[in-house]
């Protein structure tokens, strides 16, 4: 009785502290529906491309002139949080280590060397060697993706921009995460868009658009609100979009949307939520490893039967088969193709990539084909001086230096 009821007790607590659990999660949400409720409201109200520049400008709150107070900036941060695109919760060290056991080769590695143990206690070298080249193998892995991560987080802090925006009046730069909503927003040529903006004044003004649309050709902005519904992005001609940048003139505008809202956090929304697929190599790597384990699950059964039949002791006969197909796993695979990985890696940093997975290293020497509709998609779309023409006569860049540099 005693049994039952503490079995009982322990059962009662289990479906207690799970129901807690799911109490929680169901607050977590409503809290996270009633933020992204307010920030629906906020930001697509109304469609700032089919409304006049007053019409944005006062559903908004704001004002042309003078921007929003730092006191009503300070309230909107808090409802509709920072104007930046919400990244993956990353995953601890201890589990991000853990994650590198999951090939199906270091899988019956492990199984391999846990064997070796229980058949042959004695002869455990073995076994320690298979250890040895597992745990290499994954401190490999896990140093490379935390070099890449602080790495790319290097570069975002470098990176980190900064915009011009009218505060209480006055024209300051602030950090482009500190924008809301009903900021007013100033730019020219060379600078990035920091939202998305409704336009107010276009002087000239022309955006590369290509991150968003393809299209190589800036274009050209105004204030006029357009008569039309569902207009492509590329015909948004009174509207600035985040990420891309101006290439000639200057303009002013309304902050309209921010964060996960704007044109670029939505495609950074599906690229977060899309699944990730195997690359090339750890495709044929599981291929490999599901048949050394149907071979040696074949090895086993196959000696196993021929030595029962011949000695009939079943014990010994598990352990010659068990330990023939040990022997059949190729324990420097895993090894060798992480070392080979590696060194890709550290050729492509002398090219100046970051990987940020070894496996990744070989997907692009896998491409066979590579579509693309323009050179500006494949290049940087930026012009570079390899030649000078000057005193009659032609020099290539670097002999102009040097020429310069002796003079």
């Amino acid at each position: 009785m005693l049994i039952i009821s503490a079995v009982g007790m322990i059962g009662l607590t289990i479906y207690y502290i799970q129901d807690y659990k799911n109490y929680q999660k169901l607050l977590a949400k409503l809290a996270s529906y009633n933020k992204e409720n307010l920030m629906e409201r906020a930001n697509v109200a109304l469609k700032p491309e089919n409304s006049t520049v007053e019409e944005v400008q006062k559903e908004l709150q704001t004002n042309l002139d003078e921007g929003l107070k730092a006191s009503e900036a300070l309230k909107r941060l808090e409802t509709y949080g920072y104007n930046e695109l919400k990244e993956q919760k990353k995953q601890s060290m201890l589990v991000r280590f853990l994650l590198q056991f999951k090939d199906i080769m270091i899988i019956i590695l492990i199984i391999a060397g846990i064997v070796q143990i229980v058949i042959e206690p004695s002869d455990w070298v073995d076994s320690l060697i298979i250890f040895i080249v597992i745990i290499i193998n994954a401190i490999l892995g896990l140093v490379q993706e935390n070099k890449a991560e602080k790495s790319l987080e290097a570069l975002e802090k470098m990176s980190a921009p900064m915009c011009k925006v009218l505060r209480d009046g006055v024209l300051m730069q602030i950090s482009t995460r500190m924008l809301v909503p009903g900021d007013v927003v100033v730019f020219e040529a060379g600078d990035f868009i920091p939202a998305d903006c409704r336009v107010t004044l276009a002087s000239f003004l022309e955006v590369d658009e290509s991150a968003l649309t393809g299209e190589s050709v800036p274009v050209e902005k105004n204030v006029l609100p357009i008569n039309k519904d569902n207009i492509p992005l590329g015909d948004m001609k009174n509207m600035a979009f985040q990420s891309t940048y101006v290439t000639k003139g200057r303009g002013k505008a309304i902050v309209v949307k921010t964060g996960m809202n704007t044109q670029i956090g939505t495609i950074a929304g599906m690229l977060t939520s899309s699944e990730t697929t195997k690359t090339p190599l750890q495709g044929k790597l599981a291929q490999v490893g599901k048949a050394i384990g149907y071979i040696c699950l074949a090895i086993c059964l196959v000696v196993f039967l021929l030595e029962y039949l011949n000695t009939k002791q079943a014990f010994e006969s598990i352990k010659t088969a068990i330990a023939l197909a040990v022997a059949a796993i190729p324990e420097g695979l895993a090894a060798v193709s992480t070392i080979v990985l590696a060194i890709g890696v550290q050729k492509m940093v002398k090219k100046n990539a970051i990987v940020k997975r070894l496996p990744a290293v070989e997907t692009l020497g896998s491409a066979t084909v590579i579509c693309s509709d323009k050179t500006g998609t494949l290049t940087q779309n930026k012009m570079t001086v390899e030649k000078i023409f000057i005193n009659s006569q032609t020099k290539d860049l670097e002999e102009f230096k040097k020429d310069a540099t002796n003079e």
